[in-house]
C-alpha cells in the first residue's frame, strides 16, 4: 500500500512537470514567433525621403458623342432670372400681419422700385437677327416678373424683354442684345426621335449656381398625355410631351433637352416627384416636343401672343354638380356623367349663335368627347380661327346638334353674359 501510493506520487509529478515544461516550451516559441514577426514589419527608423510622387502623363481619349453635342449648344443655354419689385414680396407677409403690420406700413419702410430674384430657370437662345437675339424658355420661369435678366453661359448678366408669352403651351419668348451672344441653338424633328436613344438635359438645376450642367438618360417615351394646370392650380388641359429619365431638376425648367446632334427635340417643362398616392417617383421629367416649341415661338414674335378660338362661355365640370341637380335642374338622362356645363353664355359668341344656353351640358365637340372642361379646352385649342365644327350638347334632357363657326377669340368675346 505504501509503495503503491509512493509511484502514484512519482506519476503525479512527473506529469504536471511534463506539463508545465511543455506550456512553458510553447509560451517560449510563440514569444520568439511574435517577436520575430514585429521585428520584420516594424516602422523603419530614418529621415523621410522627400516628396516626388507624380502625376502619370498617360492620356485617355473620352471624347463621344454625348460630349460633343453639349459642346456644340452649351454657349445657347443661359439661366433666366425672374425679377419681382421687393414690395411684392414683403408687403402683406404672413409675418407681417402675424405682428400687425399693415400694408400700408410696410410700403413706408421698403423701397418699391428695389428688383429682387424672385424665381430662377433656363433657357437656350435659338435666333439671332441683326442686333437682337431671341431666348425660348417656360412661361412659369417668368410669370409676374416685374424684369427679367439672362446670365450667359460665361457668366455674364445682360437684360432681357419679354417678347410674349403662353400660359397655355407654358412657352415664353425673349429678346436680347446680340453682342452677346456666340452660339444659337438649332432645332431637331421631335417626331424623328426614338424611344431608348440617348437625351442630354442642359440647363440651372437649383439656380444659376449650377448653370449649363449636364444629365443624361434616354426617351423614356415620345408622347406622353399629362394634365397641365394653370397658376392658380386649375386643370386648363391636357399636354402631349415627350418623356425623359435625364435629370430634371427645379431650375431646369425652359431649357433644351437635345439629342447626340445637340440639336434641341424638346424644351424641359416639369417632373413628376410623385404619384397620386404619395409614392416618390424618380426618372420621370417632361419636355415640350421642338416641333410644338417652334410653331409656338413664331407666333410669339410675329403677334405676341398666340390666338385660340373661343366658344363664348363660362363653364363648369359635371362631376363638380350635385346628382340631385344634375336630374332637378339640368335634367340630364341618367346615362349622361360627365360633360361641360355652360353657366353663362358671352354676346355675339359661337356658342350663343348655335343656340346654347345657361346650364346646357356640352358632350361632344369636333366629333370628340367632351368629359370635363379641360378636354373641350384641349381640343378648342387643337383647332383655328375661322373652323366650322360640330358641336352636341344636352338641353332640358334632349340631345342637340349644330354647327358653330370659330370665328371668335376669348379676348374678343363681350363680357355681357346673358
Amino acid at each position: 500500500m505504501f509503495k503503491n501510493k509512493g509511484l502514484w506520487t512519482v506519476f503525479i509529478t512527473a506529469l504536471i512537470a511534463g506539463l508545465i515544461g511543455g506550456g512553458i516550451a510553447f509560451g517560449t516559441a510563440n514569444y520568439l514567433s511574435n517577436r520575430q514577426s514585429e521585428t520584420a514589419t516594424a516602422v523603419p527608423s530614418g529621415s523621410n525621403s522627400s516628396g516626388s510622387t507624380k502625376v502619370s502623363n498617360v492620356k485617355v481619349n473620352v471624347s463621344n458623342q454625348s460630349e460633343k453635342a453639349y459642346s456644340s449648344i452649351k454657349n445657347a443655354v443661359v439661366t433666366v432670372i425672374n425679377l419681382k419689385k421687393e414690395s411684392s414680396s414683403s408687403n402683406n407677409s404672413l409675418f407681417g400681419s402675424i405682428f400687425g403690420e399693415s400694408s400700408s406700413s410696410s410700403n413706408s419702410s421698403s423701397n418699391s422700385n428695389k428688383l429682387e430674384t424672385y424665381a430662377e430657370g433656363s433657357g437656350v437662345i435659338y435666333k439671332k437677327s441683326g442686333n437682337a437675339a431671341y431666348v425660348v424658355t417656360n412661361n412659369h420661369v417668368i410669370s409676374g416678373s416685374n424684369a427679367v435678366e439672362i446670365i450667359m453661359s460665361n457668366g455674364k448678366k445682360v437684360s432681357a424683354k419679354v417678347v410674349g408669352k403662353d400660359s397655355v403651351t407654358d412657352l415664353a419668348v425673349l429678346k436680347i442684345n446680340s453682342s452677346v451672344v456666340t452660339t444659337v441653338a438649332s432645332f431637331g424633328n421631335s417626331n424623328n426621335i426614338k424611344v431608348g436613344e440617348t437625351a442630354l438635359a442642359i440647363g440651372s438645376p437649383l439656380g444659376s449656381d449650377y448653370a449649363t450642367s449636364l444629365t443624361q438618360g434616354i426617351i423614356s417615351a415620345k408622347k406622353r398625355t399629362v394634365s397641365t394646370t394653370n397658376e392658380s392650380g386649375q386643370e386648363t388641359g391636357e399636354a402631349t410631351v415627350i418623356q425623359t429619365d435625364a435629370a430634371i431638376n427645379s431650375g431646369n425648367s425652359g431649357g433644351p433637352l437635345i439629342n447626340l446632334a445637340g440639336q434641341v427635340v424638346g424644351i424641359n417643362s416639369m417632373k413628376l416627384s410623385s404619384s397620386s398616392s404619395g409614392t416618390s417617383v424618380e426618372g420621370m421629367g417632361f419636355a415640350i416636343p421642338s416641333n410644338e416649341v417652334v410653331t409656338i415661338i413664331n407666333q410669339l414674335i410675329s403677334k405676341g401672343k398666340i390666338v385660340r378660338p373661343a366658344i363664348g362661355a363660362s363653364l363648369l365640370d359635371l362631376t363638380d354638380i350635385t346628382a340631385s341637380q344634375q336630374k332637378s335642374v339640368l335634367k340630364l338622362p341618367s346615362n349622361v356623367t360627365e360633360g361641360a356645363v355652360i353657366y353663362q353664355t358671352y354676346a355675339g359668341s359661337p356658342a350663343r349663335k348655335a343656340g346654347l344656353k345657361r346650364y346646357d351640358v356640352i358632350t361632344k365637340l369636333d366629333g370628340t368627347k367632351i368629359t370635363s372642361v379641360a378636354t373641350l379646352r384641349d381640343k378648342l385649342y387643337k383647332l383655328k380661327i375661322g373652323d366650322k365644327v360640330s358641336i352636341g350638347w344636352y338641353h332640358n334632357g334632349s340631345y342637340k346638334t349644330a354647327t358653330i363657326n370659330l370665328t371668335e377669340t376669348t379676348s374678343a368675346l363681350s363680357s355681357q353674359a346673358k
